[in-house]
């Protein structure tokens, strides 16, 4: 089961590029520097200049910030997805990925993987999972989201 373009629309209805209804995802990535074959990368932390890098690297649509401004560089038909929260919004595609996952057949074979910075989310080294830790690091991000509000009182 792929996160498809139509799934990222409705989790985010600001968007501007080609609106694809028959484009898949099979990579979901925090990290620039590793092939993401027909990814949406999503820069966490610093890593808003590594957009060029991510497309270099198989990225074709990203979520963005919707206060950061979008590199000149980055393709017209591109699809970017706004939010407001970049955390937020990665913790909310999983979770849509998790519900269809629940939902698919067991015979599918095809998968969308995550790919996460360690270095972002725990302050260690870069690694790469995918789906079968997607739960773990849903409470990573869940902590995260928690000390930012705590912190924002």
């Amino acid at each position: 089961m792929l996160l498809a373009y139509g799934d990222l629309a409705k989790l985010f209805p600001k968007m501007k590029g080609i609106q694809d209804h028959e484009l898949f995802f099979h990579t979901v990535a925090t990290i620039s520097d590793v092939p993401q074959f027909r990814g949406v990368f999503i820069p966490l932390g610093e890593n808003t200049g590594e957009l060029k890098k991510a497309i270099e690297n198989g990225a074709v649509a990203a979520l963005w910030k919707e206060e950061m401004e979008i590199p000149r560089y980055t393709p017209n038909h591109f699809p970017i997805f706004f939010t407001n929260d970049l955390l937020k919004g990665l913790k909310d595609m999983m979770e849509l990925y998790i519900e269809k996952l629940n939902q698919q057949q067991k015979t599918e074979l095809k998968v969308t993987n995550f790919l996460f910075s360690d270095e972002i989310l725990l302050n260690e080294n870069n690694s790469t999972y995918d789906i079968a830790v997607i739960a773990e690091k849903m409470k990573v991000i869940n902590n995260l989201l928690q000390e930012r509000k705590e912190g924002a009182k």
